[in-house]
């Protein structure tokens, strides 16, 4: 049964008219009703910290900040899911409240073990809180600075970081994924998701306008966005696209490739 669920979900179809029998497939996803996410009015007086009263509106925080969100959360998914073993660790390293894991451990509960770690304790409350229908042999969610200690995750087939690394003092980033790396069976993946600069200074201006327009288009207010960008300064460090691709080869990884981006927002696979 657990070999026909895994069949399943990279394109083997029940027959017309049937239902998947797996209820943690994702075939069964639904969105969250919108009168169910609590609304974002954060406005942070001081640097930023991933604290309770974000931790609470997170959800509808990403959706309105990052662009082409639900293709972002889809493609991730997608291509992690083509590079995951049976009997192997997912992990997600930043999980924040589990979103990210979320559709891993539906369509793979039956194969995999899961860890997921955070720095922010709200965040690894609310991600234990998504998961506690699931056993701890299954799904792990651990309070872990990555600055400091890494998780127990050796035979991982696919490591996930997303919106993570940004947050991250840079002199550590190269360490994290040099970890992950070597915590990887041979054709596992990990999944990057960052937050990008530009390398020359007119697009960068320019791509961070319409990102912010972005923002005024989703109802977030002038005060809002000027806040929690002072807010962020120094926070959110985001390199470019070529600085992230180099730190990843230098941590190990043979292929590396682009497959998702929207303006100065990327995704990364690389394959160990």
């Amino acid at each position: 049964m657990a070999m026909a669920r895994f069949r399943h979900l990279l394109g083997f179809y029940t027959p017309f008219g049937e239902t998947c029998p797996d209820a943690r497939c994702s075939c069964h996803r639904t969105a969250a009703p919108l009168d169910q996410v609590a609304i974002d009015r954060t406005v942070p007086a001081g640097k930023w910290e991933f604290d309770a009263d974000v931790a609470d509106v997170f959800d509808d925080m990403l959706r309105r900040s990052i662009p082409q969100y639900e293709v972002m959360r889809d493609s991730v998914f997608r291509v992690g899911a083509a590079f995951i073993k049976p009997a192997s660790v997912v992990a997600d390293l930043g999980c924040s409240r589990g979103e990210s894991l979320a559709p891993f451990v539906r369509a793979f509960g039956a194969l995999c073990r899961f860890v997921a770690v955070d720095a922010s304790e709200p965040m690894v409350q609310a991600a234990k809180e998504r998961f506690k229908g699931y056993p701890e042999n299954v799904v792990d969610v651990r309070l872990l600075d990555l600055r400091k200690d890494f998780p127990p995750i050796d035979g991982a087939s696919v490591v996930l970081s997303v919106l993570t690394l940004q947050f991250v003092p840079i002199e550590y980033r190269t360490a994290i994924l040099g970890k992950a790396c070597r915590a990887l069976v041979p054709g596992g993946a990990m999944i990057v998701v960052e937050k990008l600069a530009s390398p020359t200074p007119s697009v960068d201006v320019l791509l961070r306008e319409i990102y912010l327009q972005l923002k005024r288009d989703n109802a977030y207010s002038e005060e809002q966005i000027e806040r929690k960008r002072l807010s962020l300064e120094g926070v959110l460090v985001p390199l470019t696209a070529e600085e992230n691709e180099g730190r990843l080869r230098a941590a190990g990884f043979r292929e590396v490739e682009c497959f998702w981006r929207w303006m100065n927002f990327g995704a990364f696979v690389a394959v160990k």
